[in-house]
């Protein structure tokens, strides 16, 4: 066996014989609650992406009206931006679905 292998094992025991001596009330708290702190997170964060979605749109329709200040780039400029919005509406979706599913657990 070698040196590593030896401290590795030791360290996986440590932790584990650890954990045996951790009394199950200690982790006993209320999952409602932090059902429902994790949903708001979610939506906050749902919020939060709502805004981005809309300077980004702002800046695709500045890139849409104002082509001529971007010249050739104004194409990659309104792709690039068009892509991050649906990003972002990706994301949002998926944290408001996460904090739907968190307070419908608590019930």
């Amino acid at each position: 066996m070698t040196l590593k292998s030896l401290i590795v094992l030791v360290l996986a025991e440590s932790l584990l014989s650890a954990c045996s001596f951790m009394e199950p009330h200690a982790m006993d708290t209320d999952l409602a609650i932090q059902h429902e702190a994790l949903a708001k997170h979610f939506e906050d964060e749902a919020n939060e992406l709502q805004t981005k979605i809309e300077e980004h749109k702002e800046y695709l329709s500045q890139f849409e009206s104002q082509r001529y200040v971007y010249g050739r780039h104004a194409n990659d400029l309104k792709a690039h931006s068009q892509e991050v919005i649906d990003l972002y509406q990706q994301a949002v979706t998926t944290n408001r679905d996460m904090a739907e599913m968190l307070r419908e657990a608590d019930h």
